[in-house]
């Protein structure tokens, strides 16, 4: 197979950037962390190679520590939150027989501060896949898209904060996953962007980028990058679709609040521009990712912007006449957690105050 210079991998990684289209179809993931260590080998390799099939999606292993469940794309919020209910329970036999519990928190072993720790081992989170949009202008453009996806993810981030814990003890981060990952600023071309990115992100297993690897003696081939791809996780991607990845593994049924939220906003125009107005006294504000992840809505810029985002979400819920049900569990959330500065996380620190308090 030929290799790869870094000028080819860039023109192959901007033209499967995105493939356009109208927004509508939503599609999600939720990783569910277990307890134990790991998940035993055998089952590891078997949920890599046979990839099972589930009422509608399917089940990955992304670590020993994480299984995935992926949902298809599906015409609507209510749709894919729907398939993702039936989907979910199924893998829990399988991870019961082998002595596995789920974890609600969002990670519990991983260190921010630890050199080499990876927010793709032993952490969860709920992906939210969207079309990319139109090749053209407006709200409903895939330049649009990507910017406010960007503008939208630290506020989307702090809101669904749900791993502060290590071991049991506060890391002095609301979300030790984000943590581990950063956000970086749009150029002008989504597409420059993506393939930027992807060539400058870390090989799995190693201390250098793809591009670097591209300027070696021995360069990498396609199946290579394409190994890359599928290891490289950023909180905004494009893979073809847009997928947005800020959301921490939600208590409970929780994991459908940021799939109703996201998609909401990114897809509902009129969503979409109150989003876009909420999120622009952000735009310049420095090291909003890393406040995101350790203070979450306590910091008042992003608690502002999150009142306003989830307003506009739950809004649009109610225009598109989604489930009342859905509906009534995103009001609980803003209750209970946005018009109070508050994110998930806050709970957990609360249970671990608690017992010093007495």
């Amino acid at each position: 197979m030929l290799t790869l210079t870094e000028r080819a991998a860039e023109v192959l990684l901007a033209a499967s950037a995105f493939t356009p289209a109208r927004p509508g179809f939503v599609g999600a993931a939720v990783d569910l962390l277990v307890t134990q260590p790991g998940l035993p080998g055998p089952l590891t390799r078997s949920l890599h190679s046979q990839q099972p099939r589930l009422r509608h999606g399917f089940l990955t292993a992304r670590s020993p520590r994480v299984a995935v469940v992926s949902g298809p794309p599906s015409p609507g919020i209510d749709a894919a939150i729907s398939r993702m209910t039936d989907d979910l329970p199924m893998p829990l036999p399988l991870l019961h027989e082998h002595g596995l519990a789920l974890l609600d928190e969002a990670s519990d072993t991983v260190d921010p501060a630890a050199s080499g720790a990876s927010a793709a081992w032993a952490t969860a989170g709920v992906r939210i896949g969207l079309e990319a949009g139109l090749d053209s202008d407006g709200l409903l453009g895939l330049h649009r898209r990507w910017t406010l996806a960007h503008d939208l993810a630290p506020v989307l981030a702090a809101a669904f904060a749900n791993s502060p814990l290590r071991h049991g003890r506060p890391t002095g981060w609301r979300s030790n996953r984000q943590a581990l990952r950063r956000l970086p600023r749009c150029g002008g071309d989504p597409r420059a962007d993506w393939a930027a990115r992807v060539l400058d992100a870390p090989v799995a297993g190693t201390d250098r980028t793809f591009r670097a690897w591209t300027r070696s003696d021995e360069r990498p081939d396609v199946t290579a990058l394409s190994r890359h791809l599928r290891t490289f996780r950023p909180p905004v991607a494009a893979r073809g679709h847009l997928e947005i990845d800020v959301a921490d593994r939600q208590p409970g049924t929780g994991w459908r609040i940021p799939i109703a939220v996201t998609a909401a906003l990114l897809d509902d125009p009129t969503a979409a521009a109150q989003a876009i107005a909420a999120t622009a006294p952000l735009r310049t504000t420095p090291g909003l990712w890393d406040r995101a992840a350790r203070d979450a809505l306590s910091d008042p810029m992003l608690a502002t912007a999150g009142r306003l985002c989830f307003v506009a979400a739950y809004e649009s819920l109610a225009r598109q006449g989604t489930s009342r049900d859905l509906r009534d569990a995103v009001a609980t959330f803003i209750d209970n957690y946005v018009m109070r500065g508050r994110c998930p996380a806050d709970d957990a620190l609360d249970r671990v105050a608690l017992p010093h308090a007495r």
